[in-house]
């Protein structure tokens, strides 16, 4: 990774760093920056898009999270006093939550301040396993807690969860503690509770703008750092800092690369920016020429602009570099892929011709050509589901379909995938029309995708078309199972390959399983994978997982991206955080040099 901060020259001496003094956020600050595509909304236990979780991130909090400047990364207390304490072998969970935390000033309130307390967690919690509310992340704890499970029958039965009824697993002790009862140990429990999923909701907010679904998506009110100000729909997004956020300081760090920024940033109160902008600029060219016009203040390269940012060894131009932007890259703990929809008619399907079908289309992508052309190198190619870096990822194996169009024209033929019209496409094996059916949205990006896609499967003679829809759109089609195949990307945010091998989960269906993907030996591997601690146990199931991934492909397994981020000189307290996208509430501005950019 590159940061300004980084030390350019050995240094022996001690550096003594003197605080700055505490103020509240400086109303008249701004940072803007943009999202590639549209949110769908802030309700953080109903939303499951990277851009809508961005600006929970910044309005929710969550018992735990990640230290801003610790590396290797380490999880923390966020809301709570402490790190959780475990009994009954991993079964038995309590947690103290900090006193003193406010949500932000919302009529709802009737005027009064309203602390966040332990009730809050145990409400928010609830709202996963809330039929009505079909969280896409139930997967958290359906299943899971202890006398939960009459209680979700009843409300499938009544249509009404019944909030107020006890559940033995999930209470609150007192108005600060929280115990939450597992069946059975969950060691991928504390990563999830570092997700916007499990952030804390206020009921009162809930149930004064909720919509037929329980959800709050327009009118978010968290303890965070900031709220929301103004919302037009895919065009901007504005965030003011919360006068009731809690006494933070910027943290501290005890590792010399971090120096130059704890000279400028230690002691200063958070967050320090009052205001952030977010506008939606899907077009890779605009966002780029926003960030060289000042107009953003940091802005993620697009790879297809990769070129005209680095040079061939990875550094800024010229252009960049003189200007006093700084550069920060890392490979992303993220997985690009296509799934395929099992339950299609077409490509779904568990018979071997099936998954020749699909095997043959991945081998007939060529992936060399997207990573060379579309993300100019900024990529590597995926060798299993788990990214490096994260436990269950071995770098030393490959499940990979290399491409390759001469064996892919070959396994269709032995399959029965053959042209009888002589048009120059193949029929299925029974005669009737092959045609693969593409979700895609309509940027410029995903254009160079289906050029790419077009080109590939005319080359193995299958025909193919693209259904083009907003991002927003895509999504609710594909929990729908409404999608043959779409292209996706995944991001783990909680440092765990459960990320990656929960997305074929069955039970997932409808949530984060696009694919409806459904094999019982891959549900119960799943399920023993969560029962482990990290270590070469739980690594040995998730290699069977991926050999199941590969024996029956309900994916394409593209590849990793390389993101390169661009930051403008006058901002102060950017570090690239694997889990942390925007850490606005980090963030400073020299006002002054923002203003004559």
């Amino acid at each position: 990774m590159t940061n300004s901060w980084l030390l350019r020259s050995t240094v022996a001496a001690a550096i003594v760093f003197l605080a700055l003094p505490s103020s509240a956020a400086d109303m008249t600050k701004t940072i803007r920056t943009a999202f590639i595509v549209a949110e769908t909304g802030f309700d953080p236990q109903a939303t499951s898009d990277l851009y809508s979780d961005s600006i929970q991130r910044a309005i929710f909090e969550t018992l735990y999270g990640f230290d801003y400047l610790t590396r290797p990364y380490k999880r923390v207390p966020r809301t709570a006093a402490a790190m959780p304490e475990i009994t009954d072998g991993g079964r038995t969970w309590t947690i103290k939550v900090k006193p003193g935390i406010y949500f932000a000033d919302d009529p709802a309130f009737k005027g009064k301040k309203r602390e966040l307390t332990a009730a809050d967690y145990v409400y928010s919690w609830k709202r996963l396993i809330d039929p009505r509310v079909r969280s896409p992340f139930s997967w958290y704890v359906q299943d899971k807690i202890v006398g939960a499970d009459t209680v979700v029958e009843a409300a499938k039965k009544t249509g009404r969860f019944e909030y107020d009824t006890p559940i033995d697993g999930l209470h609150a002790l007192d108005r600060y503690t929280l115990r939450l009862k597992l069946k059975e140990p969950d060691y991928i429990m504390l990563g999830y509770m570092t997700q916007s999923p499990m952030a804390a909701v206020a009921r009162e907010v809930i149930e004064a703008y909720g919509d037929a679904n329980g959800w709050a998506m327009a009118n978010p009110v968290g303890s965070g750092p900031y709220r929301l100000k103004s919302w037009r729909r895919g065009q901007q997004i504005v965030l003011e800092a919360n006068p009731n956020f809690r006494d933070e300081t910027f943290p501290d760090s005890s590792d010399m690369a971090d120096r130059e920024v704890l000279v400028k940033m230690r002691g200063k109160k958070l967050p320090i920016v009052g205001r952030i902008e977010i506008s939606i600029i899907e077009e890779s060219n605009p966002r780029l020429l926003a960030f060289n016009s000042g107009a953003l203040d940091y802005v993620n390269v697009p790879s297809d602009l990769s070129d005209t940012v680095l040079d061939a060894a990875g550094r800024l131009r010229p252009a960049y570099a003189e200007r006093g932007a700084m550069l920060a890259r890392m490979t992303q703990p993220s997985l690009q892929y296509a799934y395929f929809n099992m339950d299609d008619a077409v490509v779904g399907g568990y018979s071997k011709e099936k998954i020749a079908l699909r095997r043959a289309i991945s081998m007939g992508f060529d992936r060399p050509e997207m990573i060379r052309v579309v993300y100019q190198g900024q990529a590597l190619p995926a060798t299993q589901p788990i990214p490096p870096n994260l436990p269950g990822h071995d770098d030393h194996w490959s499940v990979d379909l290399k491409y390759d169009p001469a064996a892919a024209r070959a396994l269709l033929d032995r399959f029965g995938y053959i042209d009888r019209d002589g048009d120059g496409y193949r029929e299925l094996p029974d005669g009737k029309p092959l045609k693969l059916v593409m979700a895609s949205t309509p940027s410029s990006r995903d254009r160079e995708f289906d050029e790419l896609w077009q080109k590939s499967m005319k080359a193995i003679g299958i025909r193919i078309e693209f259904l083009k829809s907003k991002f927003p759109d895509l999504i609710k089609m594909g929990k729908a199972g409404q999608l043959q195949m779409w292209r996706l990307g995944w991001i783990n945010l909680y440092a765990e390959g459960d990320a990656f091998v929960q997305l074929l989960y069955g039970p997932n269906i409808g949530q984060t399983n696009y694919a409806r993907f459904s094999l019982p030996e891959y549900d119960e591997l799943y399920r023993a994978s969560r029962r482990l601690p990290d270590g070469p146990e739980r690594n040995k199931i998730y290699r069977r997982m991926s050999e199941l991934v590969a024996a029956y492909n309900p994916w394409w397994l593209g590849f990793y991206t390389i993101e390169n981020t661009l930051v403008q000189p006058w901002v102060s307290g950017y570090k690239k955080h694997a889990y942390w996208e925007h850490p606005w509430k980090y963030l400073d501005v020299d006002a002054e040099k923002q203003a004559r950019r």
